[in-house]
């Protein structure tokens, strides 16, 4: 009985941090939006889903504002690796090269303007 209740507090254990990295892939590709969006858009998350392998993630947002007439879709696929570490990002551009993920990772991911930046925070 003590087993069975061990496997059942571990498997929950697991779950509950399996969702928890799940959030945070999702927060770090949601911040990094804002910064891939064009100029003076403002972008509108339409979705997040898993991407075209297990450990991507997909953003499909909106822009709108005075630099485009309609709202426009795009897309940001963001390749994790172990845990939440951001290891690609791509767009319907193509992928961002070393030195642009590099920048973006390092000097902007983690901000607090990122996070006020952050169109899935909930926030205005």
């Amino acid at each position: 009985m003590k087993r069975a209740r061990f496997g059942l507090l571990a498997l929950l254990a697991l779950a509950a941090c399996e969702s928890s990295v799940d959030r945070q892939r999702a927060t770090a590709c949601r911040r990094a939006v804002p910064a891939l969006a064009p100029a003076g858009t403002i972008p509108k998350i339409l979705r997040i889903g898993t991407g075209p392998t297990p450990d991507d993630l997909r953003v499909d947002y909106a822009v709108t504002g005075p630099a485009t007439r309609a709202a426009r879709q795009r897309w940001v696929v963001c390749g994790f690796g172990p845990g939440a570490e951001l290891l690609a990002v791509t767009t319907e551009n193509g992928p961002l090269n070393g030195a642009a993920l590099y920048l973006l990772k390092h000097y902007y991911l983690d901000t607090p303007e990122a996070a006020a930046a952050d169109p899935g925070s909930g926030g205005p």
